[in-house]
């Protein structure tokens, strides 16, 4: 396995202004990383300046996330009709994986369905109408572990079931399921097989039942409180999930995605020399 970062990581020098998308992928490689990922709002108007940058500086464009919502859309076709437009952009990239979101969350579920299990048709068939049209395109697609209603390992494995197609999997996100209130290590171990990519997140975490800890914290689904970690700074057994997805035959890109309160580059520094000695 080796290490990349998402540019989601650089949010602090982004929304500054400091740095500027294409930027950002000299900066992974002086920090040390062996690639990127971008998501759809770290992007410029032109996505071919980004894979000239990526050659340039010989750091590949891995996986390109973008943002989706199958229930909240007008219909499951105008959505997946919006993603095809995104694979678009991620071969543009040349990114090799695209992860988009099957849905927001509970607000738009609930007010439109019963459950989850109610609406994992619907999901399942937008998925899986991005995934054939990626296919043809050499662009694997994944849902990730994210946005509550589907953040449950149990439900995202439903979700890769329910697609049944090998160009489609999971993006595993170690950190993500402490918002379903999972054990990491667990959840891990039970979508391993089904990994299309790899994220690395580290959250710190307090009881629910304990006093509201302040700025930089947010709620679990449970109620619990968290906030975004260095990798090996918080509660995310980040080394065992590591060793679980080798043990599953997990050999590819793992992107470490910070969103701490810390200084970014030098908590990208710290994080990238853990995640690496926690590979071994």
């Amino acid at each position: 396995m080796k290490v990349s970062v998402s540019s989601y990581s650089f949010s602090q020098l982004l929304d500054s202004g400091m740095v500027q998308p294409a930027n950002l992928i000299r900066l992974a490689k002086e920090i040390g990383f062996a690639a990127i990922e971008y998501t759809d709002f770290n992007l410029p108007k032109d996505p071919a300046q980004l894979r000239d940058e990526s050659e340039k500086q010989s750091l590949p464009i891995v996986c390109y996330a973008v943002c989706a919502d199958f229930l909240k859309a007008d219909s499951v076709e105008a959505e997946a009709e919006r993603l095809f437009a995104q694979v678009d952009i991620a071969a543009a990239l040349g990114a090799k994986k695209l992860r988009h979101d099957a849905t927001n969350g509970f607000p738009t579920a609930r007010a439109k369905y019963s459950g989850f299990r109610e609406a994992l048709p619907i999901l399942a068939r937008g998925c899986r109408m991005v995934t054939e049209y990626a296919a043809a395109k050499g662009i694997a697609t994944m849902v990730e572990n994210h946005g509550y209603f589907c953040q449950d390992s149990t439900r995202l494995a439903a979700l890769v079931g329910a697609v049944a197609h090998p160009n489609f999997g999971a993006l595993v996100d170690i950190g993500n399921f402490l918002c379903a209130d999972e054990d990491a290590a667990v959840a891990v171990g039970n979508v391993a097989a089904m990994a299309k990519h790899v994220h690395a997140k580290d959250f710190h975490r307090k009881s629910g039942a304990a006093e509201n800890p302040g700025e930089g914290w947010f709620n679990s689904r449970g109620g619990n409180y968290l906030r975004g970690a260095i990798i090996g700074h918080g509660e995310v057994p980040v080394r065992q999930c590591m060793q679980v997805l080798k043990r599953s035959g997990y050999d590819d890109f793992v992107s470490i995605e910070f969103e701490g309160m810390e200084a970014c580059e030098q908590a990208l520094h710290i994080g990238r020399a853990n995640l690496e000695r926690f590979f071994d």
